[in-house]
């Protein structure tokens, strides 16, 4: 990744019929970044990936490709290519002919599509599977022909619509390792849309999460998770315990019946805040030294934690913990101030 911009969105309106899709959207996406718009379905993720594509107009605002205007430019003439969901694989072609099949139509001399063919199947791991039928592959493999499609004309920009919801976690999982190797080989643009945080959260140099048409927050993976700027973006990035809070001057904090130390400042006196604790940053204690004190309702086993929802004043605390509590018990719980994030509370 470095500083230049290679795709710049300004202002971008989009409404299908009379509803409105993106709001005045603007983003800036550097070179050689792997970049995940992330979000709930109807947020305008797709659309955005669209607008870029060349596939979507938009009703006003302009797109940037390195400086230049491209707004009205089709999708064959942008220097960027696209992996959908679905794959799009062609049928009754094998697997060499449907990667090659962009040079044919650019008129490619055969011995550069041959090697330029070659060269991306090795790269996503399908060197030998040349002449296999794509219907007989399984829904990993498609994806890999997909992905090798798309990068065999060596596009500035590869789009990516949510191309690994249809596999299943295991490969998914794979399949995230793999892109994020193949886009660091490469040292090309990812724009990448998923739902799935873990997704976003696993591959990403920069997520970008967005509500109704609007971007809620930019940042780096850990800056997302650790420093969410409101409550949609605590809670759809991991889980979180969001409360009612009042802020009673700088670095002091009221939610839960008690006063916290927190690290937030520049809040009015007395003024209404979202509080967000993340389930691992809540530490049991006996009840004498807790802060809080509540009633353990369940216990699950996740693995390498357990998850336990603990009640404390008519609130349903959730916390991860490798300790294990038994239900009916009284616990008591710490939190310290670096784990408390204070928030402006959210508009409707």
């Amino acid at each position: 990744m470095d500083d230049t911009v290679i795709v710049a969105l300004k202002d971008i309106v989009v409404d299908f019929d009379d509803e409105s899709i993106l709001s005045g959207l603007s983003l800036d996406i550097h070179d050689k970044e792997f970049v995940t718009l992330l979000g709930p379905s109807g947020c305008g993720k797709t659309t955005t990936l669209r607008v870029i594509g060349g596939f979507q107009s938009p009703k006003s605002g302009s797109v940037f490709f390195d400086g230049k205007d491209i707004t009205a430019l089709p999708p064959y003439k942008r220097h960027v290519n696209t992996v959908f969901q679905k794959y799009a694989l062609f049928p009754h072609l094998n697997v060499y002919e449907n990667v090659a099949f962009s040079l044919r139509l650019k008129k490619v001399p055969e011995a550069q599509i041959k090697s330029s063919v070659l060269e991306m199947l090795e790269l996503v791991g399908l060197k030998g599977f040349e002449r296999r039928n794509t219907t007989t592959l399984s829904g990993g493999q498609q994806q890999r022909v997909a992905i090798a499609r798309a990068l065999v004309g060596h596009p500035r920009v590869l789009l990516l619509d949510e191309p690994l919801g249809a596999l299943d976690l295991k490969l998914r999982k794979e399949m995230q390792a793999e892109l994020k190797r193949i886009q660091q080989s490469l040292n090309i643009t990812f724009i990448y849309v998923t739902h799935d945080q873990e997704e976003a959260l696993t591959m990403s140099d920069t997520v970008v999460v967005m509500k109704g048409g609007y971007i809620q927050q930019i940042g780096t993976p850990v800056d997302i998770y650790n420093e969410p700027q409101n409550a949609f973006v605590a809670d759809f990035i991991g889980e979180s315990n969001i409360l009612s809070g009042v802020m009673d001057k700088d670095f002091m904090v009221e939610f839960g019946g008690q006063t916290f130390t927190c690290v937030d400042k520049g809040f009015t006196r007395q003024q209404l805040v979202d509080v967000v604790v993340r389930p691992e940053d809540i530490k049991i204690v006996p009840t004498i030294q807790g802060q809080l004190s509540g009633v353990v309702k369940s216990v699950l086993f996740k693995g390498v934690h357990y998850e336990m929802i603990v009640e404390q004043a008519g609130y349903e605390w959730k916390i991860h913990s490798t300790q294990a509590q038994q239900p009916g018990e009284i616990v008591g719980m710490n939190i310290g101030p670096d784990e408390i994030h204070i928030m402006h509370k959210m508009e409707d």
